[in-house]
C-alpha cells in the first residue's frame, strides 16, 4: 500500500550507489512524454520514441523476487537505485550503445531480453522490474525495457488499454531495430496488459512481413497475460508461424486477473487458464504456477516474485531445455506434471516437488 502513496514517477540519480550495490545495466525506449518538473517521464503519449541507457544498482540486501523502492528518497543499501542515466540521441545512438553492450558479452551470452511492462506501471516501475528480472534470473545477455504510456494509476485501466493500442507502432520500430543487431537471440517478455501489446505488435508485423516473428525472435514469454482467450487466438492465427519457444505463465489464483475477467464479462483471461485443451491448436507451453501463489505476491507476477520458483527457473539450462521444440522431451525437465494436448503442452509446477529434489 505504501507504493500507492508515493510518487513513482521520479527518483534522484545517485552515482555512489554503484559502489554499494550490484550494477545492472538497462537500455530503455519509451513512448511516454517527458515531465519537465522531474526530468523523468509521465503518462502522456509521445509522438516519437526516446531512448536511454541506465545503470540500476541492486542493493546488497536484495532478496530474490523483491523490489525495494525508495523512489524520491532511495537508500542504496536497501533500495533499487538509479546510479547513472544517459539520454541517447535517437535510434542510431541506441543501436550503437546496444551493440557496445553486446560486444562486451561472451559469445554465448549475447541474447537480447526485451521486457514490456503491464498495467499501472510508471517508467521507473518498469525499469526496476527489468533490472530485477535480469539480476535474479541471471539473464545471459542485454536487458532492454520498452515503456509504453501507462497511467500508473489503479483507476487508469481504460487509459492503459488505449495506450497499448497507441504503442503498437513504437514497439514494432523497437523490435525491427533490435533484429538488425548482431548478437544472439531476441526474447520478448510481456507482463499483464503488456502481453496484449506484444501480441498486437507481432500480429501487425507478421501481416506486413509474413514469418517475421518466428524468423527474428528466439522466444516469447507471456507472464500473467491480461488478455482475452479468443483475442489471443485471433492474434496467433495471423502469425505465419508462432515463435518457439512460446511460454505462457498462468495461475488460477491470480487475483488481479480474476478481477479483470469480471470487469470484462468473461470467465477467464489467458493468464488464469487451467486447461491446455483451450489452446490445443497452438504450439505453446502453458506453465501453471498456481501452487507458488501466496497472499504476499497475489499471483499476478508469481514467476518473478517467488524465490523458490526463481531459483528453479534460473538454474543453468533448466528453463531453456524445458521449452525446447521437441515437446516429447519436456516431461521431467521441471518438477511437476506434464500434459500434452495436440500442439500445446501444459506444465503444472509444484513447490512440494521442488523441495524434494
Amino acid at each position: 500500500m505504501l507504493a500507492a502513496c508515493v510518487d513513482r514517477g521520479q527518483t534522484p540519480i545517485i552515482p555512489e550507489a554503484a559502489r554499494i550495490g550490484t550494477v545492472q545495466p538497462v537500455l530503455a525506449a519509451t513512448l511516454r512524454t517527458p515531465d519537465p518538473e522531474t526530468g523523468w517521464f509521465d503518462n502522456g503519449r509521445a509522438d516519437a520514441l526516446r531512448y536511454l541507457s541506465l545503470d540500476v544498482a541492486v542493493p546488497p540486501s536484495h532478496r530474490r523476487g523483491r523490489i525495494s523502492n525508495g523512489y524520491t528518497s532511495p537508500d542504496p543499501s536497501r533500495d533499487f537505485t538509479i546510479a547513472a542515466r544517459d539520454d541517447l540521441n535517437g535510434a542510431q545512438s541506441f543501436q550503437s550503445r546496444l551493440q557496445s553492450h553486446i560486444a562486451r558479452k561472451p559469445a554465448d551470452e549475447r541474447d537480447i531480453v526485451l521486457y514490456v511492462h503491464g498495467y499501472n506501471n510508471s517508467f521507473l516501475d518498469g525499469v526496476y522490474r527489468t533490472a530485477q528480472i535480469a539480476h535474479d534470473f541471471e539473464v545471459p545477455g542485454v536487458a532492454v525495457h520498452f515503456s509504453w504510456p501507462s497511467a500508473a494509476n489503479p483507476l487508469g485501466y481504460t487509459y492503459d488499454r488505449d495506450s497499448v493500442l497507441f504503442a503498437r507502432d513504437g514497439l514494432e520500430r523497437m523490435l525491427r531495430n533490435l533484429a538488425n543487431q548482431t548478437g544472439g537471440e531476441i526474447v520478448v517478455i510481456g507482463h499483464s496488459l503488456g502481453t496484449m501489446l506484444v501480441m498486437e505488435t507481432l500480429r501487425q508485423i507478421d501481416i506486413a512481413s509474413p514469418g517475421w516473428a518466428d524468423a527474428e525472435l528466439g522466444g516469447v514469454v507471456l507472464i500473467s497475460p491480461d488478455l482475452d482467450v479468443d483475442l489471443f487466438k485471433t492474434q496467433a492465427d495471423r502469425l505465419a508461424r508462432m515463435p518457439e519457444p512460446f511460454a505462457i505463465f498462468v495461475s488460477s489464483r491470480d487475483r488481479a486477473l480474476q478481477l479483470s475477467a469480471r470487469i470484462n464479462g468473461a470467465s477467464n483471461r489467458l493468464g488464469n487458464l487451467s486447461d491446455a485443451a483451450e489452446l490445443s491448436e497452438y504450439p505453446v507451453t502453458l506453465i501453471d504456477v498456481s501452487e507458488f501463489t501466496t497472499l504476499e505476491n497475489g499471483g499476478h507476477f508469481t514467476v518473478g516474485t517467488s524465490p523458490v520458483l526463481i531459483s528453479l527457473l534460473s538454474q543453468s539450462g533448466q528453463l531453456r531445455n524445458a521449452f525446447q521444440k521437441d515437446r516429447a522431451a519436456q516431461a521431467g525437465l521441471l518438477p511437476g506434471t506434464a500434459i500434452t494436448v495436440k500442439n500445446a503442452t501444459q506444465l503444472i509446477l509444484s513447490p512440494h516437488l521442488v523441495l524434494q529434489e
